[in-house]
């Protein structure tokens, strides 16, 4: 019996037949509240809503790349998010050489400055690898318009 023809991949068109929707690039605003009610879960001493902890993770790290623009670290926050940002030189494949990683609460204090970066990197709360992987200049992060802008405590 013949080989069949290898048939093309298509992906499946969004349902109404228009390409995926992107999340808009930016902090959006509508995860800005989200940083709100998490911040004031961990003050209280309670586990953050599931929903919101996620929308506050990708709220703050849109707002870290939006303000330190570059592509020389990948901070990465699973499962929730990853941005690059940080000037510098730019990797194009394969895995970054300068890679940040935790989870999202401690990404959450350390973005409002409830937690300090060495404070973090020594307990081990943060993977920080490669010469330009200190976040320590850029925390915690600020929201360039003001609206919806996490506070330090």
């Amino acid at each position: 019996m013949p080989a069949q023809p290898a048939q093309p991949f298509h992906r499946p068109a969004a349902p109404g037949g228009g390409q995926r929707a992107r999340r808009p690039r930016g902090p959006d605003p509508r995860d800005a509240g989200s940083v709100t009610a998490v911040t004031r879960a961990l003050d209280a001493g309670d586990p953050p809503p599931p929903d919101a902890l996620r929308g506050a993770v990708r709220y703050l790290l849109a707002v870290l790349a939006e303000t330190v623009p570059g592509r020389a670290v990948e901070v990465r926050v699973p499962p929730v998010a990853a941005v690059q940002c940080v000037p510098g030189p730019r990797h194009t494949r394969g895995t970054p050489p300068n890679v940040v990683e935790t989870d999202p609460v401690t990404w959450i204090r350390l973005a409002t400055g409830r937690l300090q970066w060495a404070e973090a990197v020594a307990i081990g709360a943060v993977q920080a690898s490669g010469p330009r992987a200190d976040l320590a200049p850029y925390l915690p992060v600020r929201a360039c318009g003001g609206a919806g802008a996490p506070s330090a405590h």
